[in-house]
């Protein structure tokens, strides 16, 4: 009896031992790209005339969603992607009390990486290397020296250098040739190879820093560009909406926006030197697919492809900062300056919608979301489902058939407030949220199916205005006064969610950018 008893101990182990391998070769490996400060319209696929043809592969072998949305800012989008919460207070780091999805892919199982842009701290507890990734490479804050990482911010960006960081070793010295978009790649796909040996799924999340701010670039990239923003910012924005019109990818009945009031007059720029800066931009998003392109090529090299999920968005919407101030003696692309491609640019880049980063209206908040999953989603599609990157995270644990943690660090877990879109890859339809609410630096939104409220601090208004984003989403025509109990009852859901999270209020004034 004793005999059988330890036999059938030893067959239950060995059959566990054999269902969790052969869980691990099932498992889809899962790589999220991201991109920094990206426009919604600066890739092939939303109308751009920016050569992205890895980008576009994806959107033509996946699923593209339309109304997928960010946080506005580096910061609160980090936090919300790696977490699967919006953002608690500030939103510059993730509580020790929340997992991240590295502590979480980790604990189902999979191999974590994180190659690139973490913004989230750069001290214990608080580095990738500490939140749950086995291996990471990259710049711990925010903007960066794309050539060389090592050299001070300017004195008007605080003259500082950013912590640039190896697992838990800092990295001082960068050799000749060093371009962070090309050596985050290469840290990926290093780890891809390695882990690809293992019987074990991964998970990689390659957040790139492009095209962030200082505008720099390779001369061959900018050469393909220059002379093309000639007919300026107002052209390019017809030009694109033109293109996402015939693409079907916006509603011919959203109006374009006018001017932003942040922009200025074409015919009196210095038009070279905006030229300039905007082909510059756009090399620096060439570049970049140029590297997806790479990570693709390697999935492909290694057999798993077919196995993997890749996933593509932006961290928020095109950039109108000017940090220094707009100076047409400065040349953009090379090591030695640090330029932007400032108000007018920034907001054509987010063509058809309004406003840009840090702003809750359209143009801040909006993203082409992409996934390509073999034999999962059907190539070539494309999804209305509103969806959030809270979403993500309970997205990749449904894929590798895992449960949130219940615990860590020995407190309990708070409820995922994403929700999975495991369904909506397969075609079908997801229970959508209730509601979805931002802010960042007092501009604030809550959308409730097809109507958004918005607390704009441009609007000298100083007060909500709502919109039909079904007939309305590039936000022109206000009916607050038409439905003032609806904006009434948004705002005030909205007030209860900010003083639940600490976040700020409608008026509140919000902290000194800081990417």
């Amino acid at each position: 009896m004793h005999t059988s008893l330890r036999t059938l101990f030893c067959l239950i182990v060995f059959l566990g031992a054999f269902m969790a391998r052969l869980h691990a070769a099932s498992a889809p490996n899962i790589v999220l790209i991201m991109a920094d400060d990206m426009g919604f319209s600066d890739i092939g696929c939303t109308g751009s005339e920016i050569s992205t043809p890895n980008i576009d592969r994806l959107a033509r072998e996946g699923m593209m969603f339309t109304q997928f949305y960010n946080n506005a800012k580096c910061t609160t989008t980090r936090a919300s992607l790696l977490t699967g919460m919006y953002p608690r207070k500030n939103g510059n780091s993730i509580p020790l009390e929340i997992p991240t999805i590295g502590e979480t892919m980790r604990a189902a199982g999979y191999q974590t990486a994180m190659s690139g842009k973490w913004h989230l701290g750069n001290k214990p507890p608080q580095r990738p290397f500490d939140r749950g990734f086995d291996e990471y490479y990259g710049v711990m804050d925010g903007a960066v020296n794309y050539f060389n990482p090592a050299q001070p911010d300017p004195e008007y960006k605080g003259g500082r250098v950013r912590p640039f960081g190896h697992n838990d070793t800092l990295v001082k010295e960068f050799p000749p040739g060093f371009y962070t978009t090309d050596a985050f790649t290469e840290h990926a796909i290093t780890t891809m190879r390695r882990f690809a040996r293992e019987r074990k799924p991964f998970f990689i999340h390659l957040a790139y820093n492009a095209p962030h701010y200082p505008l720099h670039a390779f001369p061959e990239d900018i050469a393909k560009y220059r002379g093309k923003y000639r007919q300026g910012w107002e052209a390019l924005r017809q030009q694109r909406h033109a293109r996402q019109i015939a693409a079907g990818l916006v509603d011919p009945k959203w109006k374009l926006p006018p001017a932003d009031v942040r922009s200025y007059d074409w015919s009196g720029a210095n038009q070279d030197w905006e030229d300039l800066r905007m082909a510059t931009y756009a090399a620096m998003v060439d570049r970049m697919d140029q590297n997806i392109g790479r990570v693709l090529r390697t999935l492909a090299e290694l057999g798993i492809e077919e196995n993997t999920i890749v996933m593509f968005l932006s961290d928020n919407g095109g950039c109108t900062e000017e940090p220094g101030g707009r100076d047409d003696t400065q040349q953009p692309g090379i090591v030695s300056t640090y330029t932007t491609v400032g108000p007018a640019w920034g907001f054509a880049q987010n063509t058809p919608f309004r406003r840009y980063k840090s702003w809750a209206n359209e143009g801040g908040i909006s993203t082409p979301f992409i996934v390509r999953w073999p034999g999962q989603v059907k190539p070539g599609t494309r999804t209305n489902q509103v969806a959030h990157i809270i979403d993500i995270l309970p997205t990749c644990l449904e894929a590798a058939g895992a449960r949130p943690l219940r615990e860590i660090r020995g407190q309990p877990t708070q409820p995922l407030e994403g929700r999975s879109l495991a369904a909506v890859f397969r075609g079908g339809e997801r229970e959508p949220h209730p509601q979805l609410f931002w802010e960042w630096a007092g501009n604030c939104a809550v959308r409730e199916g097809r109507w958004k409220a918005v607390w704009d601090t441009l609007n000298p208004e100083g007060k909500w205005q709502l919109y039909d984003l079904e007939a309305d989403r590039t936000e022109l025509n206000d009916l607050a006064a038409k439905h003032p109990e609806l904006v009434q009852k948004l705002s005030a859901d909205y007030v209860e969610w900010a003083k639940a999270l600490g976040r700020r209020l409608p008026g509140e004034k919000g902290k000194k950018d800081d990417d």
